[in-house]
């Protein structure tokens, strides 16, 4: 039987718009940055500094976040058998800022890389007591696992507000809580890397994923460790969840977004949906970044306002829709 070869030019028409949206990210910002006053005939040494200083490390903090970011989503999606888990909607998020918010208090010295790791470990203590919580649901499906994720998140979010107005750490808790790139500079973005080879581990794992996403039974059966693969996931998840957060703050819905429409239109099997997955989320906060940094210029509305924005509608509908379908 011959098989079925599929075109690429849909995958490479996709990465030269994320290309494009890169390239204009570049060059928005109140300072002027032209291709002339980089590649003219005197080559203008600020303009120079501009690029690599702030412009590269901002755009390619945006490529590796919204990369990473929908990649996890995808992945949680699969291990929780849930189209509307992503790690903002499971507490992941809130718990990475607890963490955040115990080291800002008990060690505030520690250094950023130390700080993303106890962030991790806090993200990933949530993530396995969600699955606990999920796992003894009578009914796990539908709704009911994303409003227990939004009730977990929003307890945690409780305890984390309280000890910030207590202790005066409500404003670096809005950073944490909401992104913006805007202060990503070159040498405050480079974990970032992280999450972005994080994001690989997970293609080359992305078989045994699809094989844990169909259940614990059917993995046991093909001979593979269904707890060792749920826990490489939640520790990947939990890690650049931690990464993202430290960096330049949470972006809600990303993931849930990008991961849903992907799944639509590509199917469950994670090999084959993780590229577009990529390319999507990198896309999308490309997009939001350049809206955010163009709608009141020359001043900046976070880039996880716009996000959260349009993530909110996309999730109503899906929820409503979910809904209907269930009657």
């Amino acid at each position: 039987m011959k098989e079925t070869v599929r075109p690429v030019w849909p995958l490479a028409l996709a990465f030269a718009l994320v290309l494009t949206l890169a390239a204009i990210s570049l060059f928005i910002g109140v300072a002027d940055l032209s291709v002339a006053a980089l590649f003219g005939g005197d080559g203008d040494a600020r303009a120079t500094q501009l690029l690599l200083v702030s412009r590269i490390p901002r755009t390619l903090a945006l490529l590796l976040s919204g990369v990473s970011i929908g990649v996890v989503a995808l992945i949680m999606q699969m291990l929780f058998r849930n189209r509307f888990v992503e790690p903002g909607t499971t507490g992941t998020v809130e718990a990475a800022s607890l963490g955040l918010l115990v080291t800002a208090l008990l060690a505030p010295d520690m250094a950023i890389f130390s700080r993303m790791i106890v962030a991790a470990l806090f993200a990933l203590a949530a993530s396995f007591l969600f699955l606990r919580l999920v796992s003894r649901i009578p009914s796990s499906g539908g709704l009911i696992v994303p409003l227990l994720g939004l009730m977990f998140g929003g307890v945690i979010n409780a305890v984390t507000t309280f000890f910030a107005y207590r202790y005066d750490l409500l404003q670096s808790l809005a950073l944490w809580m909401n992104g913006d790139f805007s202060s990503v500079l070159r040498g405050r973005y480079e974990l970032l890397w992280i999450a972005g080879a994080l994001a690989v581990l997970c293609y080359i794992a992305a078989d045994r994923f699809t094989v844990a996403g169909l259940g614990e039974d059917f993995t046991r059966n093909l001979g593979l460790d269904y707890n060792h693969i749920v826990t490489l996931g939640l520790i990947v998840v939990a890690l650049v969840t931690a990464t993202s957060v430290v960096t330049a703050g949470a972006v809600p819905f990303l993931g849930l977004i990008v991961a849903n429409i992907v799944r639509l239109l590509a199917g469950d099997n994670l090999r084959k949906a993780l590229p577009w997955v990529a390319l999507s989320g990198a896309g999308f906060l490309l997009a939001c970044d350049i809206a955010a940094r163009t709608i009141r210029f020359p001043y900046e509305i976070p880039v996880g306002t716009v996000a959260g924005v349009l993530g909110s509608g996309v999730f109503l509908y899906l929820l409503l829709s979910q809904r209907a379908r269930l009657g």
